[in-house]
């Protein structure tokens, strides 16, 4: 079990005992269990915001299990994941090509599930709703306070390919419409049958820190990459700039997602 876990669930039974209550007790002023606290306090168990917000209320923590929540979502994530989710959320700008499947920053909950419970082998239903939590989690980057600029191509086969049952598919695409609005983001669709083009090796990112550094990201197979060399970051600038042509603009792109919602 990560770190964060242990050290959140010490901090939680600190707190709790300051307050002169037991883990009943607790779990009756903040509705859960005894069991679900004792295996946060124990550290098996993450906390969800909605608990952290409700034991922050009931224990007067003044915050200071709040700090801990983005921890303890990060480390819901798979474990490859977790350098890149940490440098993510702390970006000026975010650039994805991903062709198969929506971008998890983007995704609903009913899709993201969807993709969780295709995994092979198969994940167990504990760990899909983890992997879950952690990717909505993620999406505070959406509307985070400095705003990102985020720039998200997407292949029409990722958009058509059915993830989930005709409900999941139609919320998606509301919901791409609905990020696709926001003034910090753009949602570009790369068309079927676009002929030869820069994104055929895969997917991959492109951002920019706080402190001014290009940085990439590649992953297949569950396998991540952060990448460094200014060569590469170079090369995938160029490729990046090239997809941005290539795909219909955010206008066309938005018409063709709202002809796929009229379809269903």
């Amino acid at each position: 079990m990560p770190g964060v876990w242990s050290a959140y669930g010490v901090l939680l039974r600190h707190l709790r005992k300051r307050a002169g209550l037991n883990q009943q007790q607790l779990g009756e002023a903040i509705g859960y269990s005894l069991e679900q606290v004792a295996s946060v306090e124990q550290g098996r168990r993450p906390a969800k915001a909605v608990f952290t917000a409700a034991a922050e209320r009931v224990l007067e923590a003044g915050g200071v299990l709040a700090v801990l929540q983005d921890e303890v979502d990060r480390a819901k994530l798979p474990r490859f994941f977790r350098d890149f989710a940490l440098i993510e959320a702390d970006v000026v700008s975010r650039f994805s090509y991903d062709p198969l499947l929506v971008p998890g920053l983007l995704q609903t909950e009913g899709y993201a599930r969807a993709v969780f419970a295709g995994h092979c082998p198969p994940l167990s239903e504990e760990i899909i709703d983890r992997h879950t939590e952690a990717r909505l989690s993620r999406q505070k980057l959406l509307a985070r306070v400095p705003m990102a600029e985020l720039s998200f191509i997407v292949g029409e086969e990722a958009l058509r390919d059915p993830v989930g049952d005709p409900e999941v598919m139609r919320g998606q695409w509301q919901r791409l419409l609905e990020v696709g609005a926001l003034r910090n983001v753009q949602i570009q669709v790369m068309p079927a049958a676009s002929g030869f083009h820069s994104g055929l090796d895969g997917p991959f990112v492109v951002l920019e820190t706080m402190d001014h550094q290009h940085l990439g990201y590649i992953e297949s197979q569950e396998v991540g990459c952060v990448v460094r060399d200014p060569a590469q970051m170079s090369a995938f600038g160029l490729r990046y700039g090239k997809l941005r042509s290539q795909a219909l603009n955010g206008v066309e792109s938005a018409q063709l997602i709202e002809r796929l919602v009229g379809e269903t």
